[in-house]
Formats: structure tokens, sequence, C-alpha cells
């Protein structure tokens, strides 16, 4: 069995797959995820999913054998709030995983009613639209602390070697509040260090990395970090292989910049 590569994936806004109203402005992300499968050694046996929208005062793991969904945006048309995913949890996976971040000396918990969210289900929607493959969830932690995030990914990490696929999910970009043409310039700044600091070997990429905070633009990009909590899960789970930054977009939404990266 081929060892898995690991995901950060930034995905996008709401119920977007649903949404004709969009245009083509999600037509690359779209792409770039729908490529995922074909890119892969071999069909994952199930998937955990790292979502930025389920954060808890300690790690949570969701177990439930067949989810519901969990509409956690607003102000969208009324059919996205009946969209459905309808892939199987898979219980023994999440009891693994928190079994495994106990006996790390880190408090993880599981949450048999918590559905998928659209951190989760939108981009698995367009990944794997058969819904075929099981899913588990992994919230963020509430204290946002990188180096636990981090540790949390590199107990994970075998994980990859039994046919899990391990994503991230969140957005290099997350302020709502500058949604619009005036992101184009601090977007660009901090995905262009992002992608830099990524690219750089491992100890210099965890200095730069514990001091994101002094990136150009980084809390103008980032005002809670929330979105970027799954990327250090993806980071600690993929050691210190290759990174490509296989989805790049600067016109997001008029002239944001995002982006996606692939860990091996």
């Amino acid at each position: 069995m081929s060892r898995l590569p690991t995901f950060f994936l930034s995905h996008g806004g709401g119920p977007w797959p649903w949404m004709s109203e969009y245009g083509d402005v999600y037509a690359q992300m779209a792409e770039s995820f729908a490529q995922i499968p074909q890119s892969l050694p071999e069909t994952p046996k199930a998937i955990l999913v790292v979502t930025a929208h389920w954060e808890a005062s300690h790690f949570t793991v969701s177990s439930a054998e067949h989810p519901g969904m969990l509409y956690d945006y607003y102000g969208f048309p009324e059919h996205t709030y009946r969209v459905h995913y309808s892939a199987p949890g898979d219980p023994q996976l999440a009891n693994r995983v928190a079994e495994q971040l106990d006996k790390a000396g880190i408090e993880a918990g599981l949450d048999s009613k918590r559905g998928y969210d659209h951190g989760t289900f939108t981009p698995l929607a367009v990944i794997y639209p058969d819904a075929d493959i099981p899913v588990v969830q992994l919230s963020i932690r509430s204290d946002f602390d990188l180096k636990t995030h981090f540790a949390v990914g590199e107990v994970l990490r075998p994980f990859r070697d039994e046919g899990i696929l391990i994503i991230g999910s969140g957005l290099t970009y997350h302020n709502l509040r500058r949604f619009s043409a005036s992101a184009q310039k601090p977007s660009q700044e901090f995905d262009q260090w992002l992608k830099q600091t990524l690219e750089l070997p491992e100890q210099q990429r965890h200095r730069q990395l514990d001091q994101w905070e002094l990136a150009p633009s980084a809390r103008i990009a980032q005002p809670r970090e929330d979105h970027l909590m799954p990327l250090w899960v993806a980071l600690g789970a993929a050691s210190d292989g290759s990174v490509d930054t296989f989805y790049r977009q600067h016109d997001f939404f008029g002239g944001i910049t995002v982006s996606s990266y692939r860990f091996d």
C-alpha cells in the first residue's frame, strides 16, 4: 500500500458547487479539486478532514455511522439548505484517531451527532461526487495553538500508510469584511509569503511559520486564524515532504489570491 499525500484546501465559500449564480467564479477551484483522485497512487479507504468550521475546547472527532448535514452558512438560496452529501462515517477510524491523540497526551473526544459542515461537504462533493468513501471530521482546537495542531498532524501521520487521505480544509485568505477589490494587495502579499515559506527547508519553514503574524498583511488575510489551523495539521502529518501549490488563483472574486497545497 502506498503512502498517501496530505492536502490543505482553500475550500471556498458556502455551498458553491450547487450555485449556478456564481458563474465561472469557482471554475478553477473546482477543476483543481476534480483532479485530486487521479493524482493519488490509490483510492483512499477513508478520508479524514480537519475542518476550519469546527472549533472545540479539545480536539473532537466525528463518530457517526451515517452523519447528517450541518448547513453552517447564512443568506444563501433556499435550495442550498437541502443539499446532501451521503458519504458514510467510519466510527472505527474515529475511535482510533481519538485513542492515538490521547496516547500522545493530546486530549481528544468523540461526537456521534456531528454532521458534515461545509468545510467538509463542499470540497468533497467535487472531489468524490459519488460519496462512496467513508469520511471522518476532526475539529480544530479553539486556542489556535500552532505547535499543538502540528503535533496532532504528527500523530496522524501513520494513518497515511493505511490508505487514509488527510485533508486540511480552510482558506488562505479569510477576511469576509474585505472580500472585495480591496483584498487584492493583502491577499497576494500573504499568499506569496505563505508559498515561499512552505517551500523552505523544514527548520526554516517552522521558524517562519511560528511567526506567521509578522508576515506581510497577515492579520488582514487572517483576522482570526481558524481557516489557517488545518494547514498546521496537514503539515504535521506530511513531515518534510515536497510541497506542490496545485491551485493558485489571483482573480478569485475579482482579485483575491487563494491557494491550495499538496504535501508528499
